[in-house]
């Protein structure tokens, strides 16, 4: 296991400074080395004798197949997208098999669904009357898209995973074997422990930090709830609302730069707008919306009269100065590699591995200890190797359904359709969006989500009038919602099971504290000028403070022990405050 980790990290390294490596031999080999983490090492130890065999069977025939690609690069580039003879049609088909058993074993039955339906639209959507048919594509050349071209399964967006991706998830994978998780815990301790609330505030800001580098709100539930919900259990705290903290909390470490899961990168490559740009765009509205959820708090605090840490528990100067190194170095390199000296943020990220790999030689005693060396770099390498195939399943199968709408047009049909269904108009078409990704982000993870519905609805959002990273801010945001959204909210589950409450009310509680991620999308569509930090700060600032005071009267007014009237005038003054500019156009 060990071993196929090095090898998974050296090569995705390597890559970053090798120069250019033809995208097909490097994106095959990501899928390669992917494989038997889900297929072969995945496998739980009580699976059936049938299970695991076909898991060998189909991670070799996928490695074989991988490697057939990657040797042949050159021969295939000049075939166009298009087969010639049997076995290049057994070796297509055997691609898409593994790539949909794969991505079904890592996260389940609903996205193989979905791409299951796009490869049989694809194949026989000829025979659909009406505009929602195609006119048929020879199926060498369909399949030949899909796997022997950088159309399909080696599209962009598998780039995406390979070249940026992964190197991220290593970065977060070393950091997260060191001190760096008990440094957040110590920083936020010391900064809002003694606060009234202090409890729920150490959780928002430590998962604020640790979601920044996991991208991951299942990963940052189940990691910073281990500490931070016992501790709001002895202080008090009700079950319902400290399982809702640590969701809520935990989900916004997707919208958090640097990371942002996957999403960030992945939108560089849809957009076309550089990583720098992303992230500072994204910055306000993620800082907002743990402003909403810290004035929740603030509010269940005042209710249930919930204090602070006490003293004794709250950790000492000297421990917070040396834990918060174990991160504050690496994302120091980090940040000096993409804005001091320009470097790619793949390349900076790379130079941060090596400083948080170095950070692993000591321990926050600041000793020496070599067992303890190895126990670490062997969990960030098997960590990291597993979270990279993970998502790499995940965009695989994505890019299966990418494939298929660009082939057949069927992207643009529905790009039509939400069009004529909105009449046109913006917000019908905002609404309709946001009920897709809803919709579909309750059954996939979120940048599987994201990326499904950026490719239909997207261009009919920008056709509407919104700035391309407008729309694809808000479609992520709103694929994000199903985490905390009932009836499949996966935060909440892993949270109220760790504490031990019903889902149901934990759900209710979490969806009152994360209001912030239902209506921040829609403010950033109301104020655009709030996602324009990097070139009009001014004017962020000010949107910002604009609808910051209106999330805060929305979020006191829905949670307070005030009388329903009041509450009910504080949610809409709220409401009005961030939609002004909308009512005023309406009106």
């Amino acid at each position: 296991m060990v071993l196929l980790a090095i090898l998974l990290v050296v090569f995705h390294l390597g890559l970053i400074f090798s120069g250019l490596v033809p995208n097909l031999f490097s994106r095959p080999i990501h899928m390669a080395l992917a494989l038997p983490w889900i297929l072969i090492l995945g496998v739980g130890a009580k699976t059936g004798v049938v299970t695991r065999v076909t898991g060998w069977i189909l991670a070799l025939v996928g490695i074989g197949a991988c490697l057939y690609i990657a040797l042949n690069e050159s021969a295939l580039a000049d075939q166009y997208g298009s087969l010639e003879g049997d076995l290049q049609i057994w070796i297509a088909a055997a691609l898409l098999i593994v790539v949909l058993e794969t991505a079904r074993r890592a996260i389940g039955w609903p996205l193989p669904i979905v791409a299951t339906l796009a490869l049989l639209y694809g194949l026989f959507g000829q025979h659909i009357p009406g505009e929602f048919g195609h006119s048929g594509t020879p199926l060498t050349s369909f399949l030949g898209t899909l796997t022997v071209a950088e159309g399909g399964l080696w599209g962009s967006l598998t780039g995406v995973s390979v070249s940026v991706v992964a190197i991220f998830v290593i970065f977060g994978a070393v950091l997260n074997a060191g001190e760096a998780g008990q440094g957040f815990m110590n920083v936020a301790a010391a900064a809002a422990g003694r606060l009234k609330g202090g409890g729920a505030k150490v959780s928002v800001i430590s998962s604020a930090l640790f979601g920044s580098i996991s991208g991951s709100a299942s990963a940052n539930v189940a990691s910073t709830g281990a500490i931070t919900l016992p501790a709001m259990t002895r202080l008090g705290y009700p079950k319902r609302l400290a399982a809702a903290v640590e969701a809520v909390a935990s989900s916004g470490g997707q919208i958090m730069p640097p990371l942002m899961g996957a999403g960030a990168f992945v939108m560089v490559e849809l957009t076309s707008t550089p990583y720098t740009d992303i992230i500072v765009a994204a910055f306000l509205p993620a800082l907002l919306y743990f402003f909403a959820v810290w004035i929740g708090i603030n509010a269940y605090a005042t209710k249930f009269n919930l204090s602070g840490i006490a003293q004794d528990d709250r950790p000492e100067l000297r421990d917070v100065i040396i834990t918060s190194c174990f991160f504050l170095v690496p994302f120091v390199v980090l940040l000096w590699g993409m804005f001091v000296v320009s470097y790619t943020p793949q390349y900076a990220a790379s130079l941060a591995i090596l400083a948080g790999a170095l950070m692993l030689l000591i321990n926050r005693h600041l000793s020496f200890d070599f067992k303890q060396v190895l126990l670490r770099l062997e969990q960030a390498l098997c960590t990291a190797a597993r979270q990279v195939s993970m998502i790499a399943s995940i965009i695989l199968c994505a890019s299966i359904v990418i494939g298929v709408l660009s082939i057949t047009g069927l992207g643009v049909k529905i790009t039509s359709l939400i069009l004529s269904g909105s009449g046109g108009l913006l917000w019908p078409s905002l609404l309709l969006t946001a009920l897709a990704c809803l919709v579909l982000g309750m059954e996939v993870p979120t940048t599987a989500a994201y990326v499904i519905c950026v490719s239909v609805a997207g261009p009919a959002l920008i056709q509407s009038g919104l700035e391309p990273l407008q729309a694809h801010l808000f479609v992520f945001w709103f694929a994000l919602i199903s985490t905390i959204t009932p009836p499949v909210c996966g935060a909440v589950f892993i949270a109220a099971g760790m504490i031990g409450e019903d889902w149901l009310k934990v759900a209710i509680t979490a969806m009152a504290l994360g209001i912030g991620l239902y209506i921040i999308p829609l403010g950033m569509i109301a104020n655009p000028e709030l996602i324009r930090l990097g070139s009009e700060p001014v004017l962020a600032i000010v949107s910002a403070l604009q609808v910051g005071l209106g999330l805060a009267m929305l979020s006191f007014g829905l949670i307070s022990a005030y009388r329903l009237p009041i509450r009910l005038v504080l949610m809409m003054a709220g409401l009005c405050v961030i939609f002004v500019r909308v009512a005023g156009s309406l009106f």
